[in-house]
């Protein structure tokens, strides 16, 4: 079965809240409830009622840039914040809040450096830590966004309606790194704190799934749908951990409902399309596995997986010249894709160009030098070239890796009888009778 993509849930960022007004600030004071989006209108409009009788007023300028943030109005919300840092340079709220807009808009260099400096006016501020955090994990500086999130939970370990996002991050950092067992000890915790928390359920689900513990991982997942039923992504998840215990159909119900719910992000789209239709081709659907692909291609034209897989369908179907032009496209977008090499050199192999084929399982064998079909079908190359020694070299590689690759033992029996070695090749055979005593 072709490896699917696992989704994971965005980590929301979180926004220090306003600083408390003066007593001469009546408009901006109205101002700060009124950052709930049914208010932000007029919670703009009070700001701009202070500013007209101070326009010097830098907490009046900091709350209208917190409503402009809510709104979306991010450019607003960043040169509000550069106003109240003019008037207020001390003020480590407003760099954090500008940090938080120029993360937004994807200025990871400019946000770290304002968490930076909110955390030089106050080196307790929790929240600048978490923001930092947040950004420095985007930029893939995992250890660094760790030690952040460790810095956070010391100075408030206790306040469950942040932490339980602090450990979730933590944790999605250290799966990342590949620290399972300890992101799993984080969302464990997130989950004490919130047992509502479903993303990171959602992330402990993954992890389960990544470790085998796949009952674990399910359990996991219905959580998360009971908690959100319209989870478009729980759905997908689900299905791709049923279809790696082997329940097919569990797995392509779950797919179906997802797609049923119309998911906006087209890597949930292509996802499941692309698995329903692997199930579909390891049920003998291959029209119908096709025609998931096609839909996986029409919403993303660059998903080299469904290029890779369609491919492996046409293979089956005999349109080697259709399989060999999705292979060909899948590598131009993803290069590094062995098995697509692998797959073009079986059917260069069959229309006899060894060199061909020769040439993709070279490629294939950089790209992961430990892939023994690759060796076994390079090996069948060389033997068709006439090329024995290196033909029984690659078949030994190939059982190494695999010493119950029962297609290399019958190859290399075949090649030690061709050179005259008939005990090398008889034992060959026993072995393979071995392996397959029904034979």
């Amino acid at each position: 079965m072709s490896s699917i993509k696992i989704l994971l849930f965005a980590i929301p960022l979180m926004l220090q809240g306003a600083i408390a007004g003066t007593p001469a600030l009546d408009y901006s004071k109205r101002g700060v409830p009124k950052k709930d989006t049914r208010y932000i209108d007029d919670a703009i409009a009070d700001c701009n009622r202070a500013l007209k009788l101070d326009p010097k007023d830098a907490n009046a300028y900091f709350k209208r840039g917190v409503a402009k943030q809510a709104s979306h109005d991010i450019d607003g919300a960043i040169a509000d914040y550069n106003r109240t840092l003019e008037l207020n340079p001390k003020d480590a709220t407003a760099y954090n809040a500008r940090g938080s807009a120029k993360q937004t808009k994807g200025d990871l260099d400019g946000a770290v450096a304002d968490y930076n400096r909110a955390l030089e006016r106050n080196p307790k501020d929790a929240i600048a830590y978490i923001n930092r955090g947040l950004a420095k994990q985007t930029k893939g500086d995992l250890d660094s966004a760790v030690a952040d999130y460790n810095r956070a939970l010391e100075l408030n370990p206790k306040d469950a309606t942040a932490y339980t996002k602090v450990y979730n991050a933590r944790g999605f950092a250290k799966q990342t790194r590949g620290d399972l067992d300890g992101a799993i000890a984080d969302y464990n915790r997130a989950l004490e704190l919130n047992p509502k928390d479903a993303a990171a359920c959602f992330n402990r689900g993954v992890v389960k799934k990544d470790k085998g513990d796949l009952d674990g991982a399910i359990a996991d997942f219905d959580h998360v749908l009971q908690l959100n039923q319209k989870d478009a992504t729980g759905y997908i998840n689900r299905g791709l951990t049923k279809q790696i215990k082997g329940d097919l159909d569990g797995a392509v119900a779950d797919y179906n409902r997802a797609l049923e719910l119309n998911p906006k992000d087209v890597i949930a789209y292509t996802t499941a399309y692309n698995a329903r239709g692997v199930i579909k081709e390891a049920k003998g659907d291959h029209d119908g596995a096709i025609a998931d692909y096609n839909r996986a291609l029409e919403i993303n034209p660059k998903d080299a997986k469904a290029y890779y897989n369609r491919g492996l369908t046409k293979q089956t179907k005999d349109d080697c010249d259709g399989a060999i032009a999705d292979y060909n496209r899948a590598l131009e977008l993803n290069p590094k894709n062995a098995s697509a090499y692998n797959a073009r050199g079986v059917i260069k192999e069959a229309k006899g160009d060894h060199d061909g084929a020769i040439a993709d399982y070279n490629r294939a064998l950089e790209i992961d030098p430990e892939d023994a079909k690759a060796y076994n079908n390079r090996g069948y190359a060389k033997d068709a070239k006439g090329d024995s020694d290196g033909a029984i070299a690659d078949y030994n590689r190939a059982l190494e890796l695999n010493p119950k690759d029962r297609t290399a033992l019958q190859n290399r029996s075949v090649a030690k009888r061709a050179k005259g070695d008939i005990d090398g090749a008889n034992a060959d055979w026993n072995r393979d009778l071995q392996l397959n005593p029904s034979r």
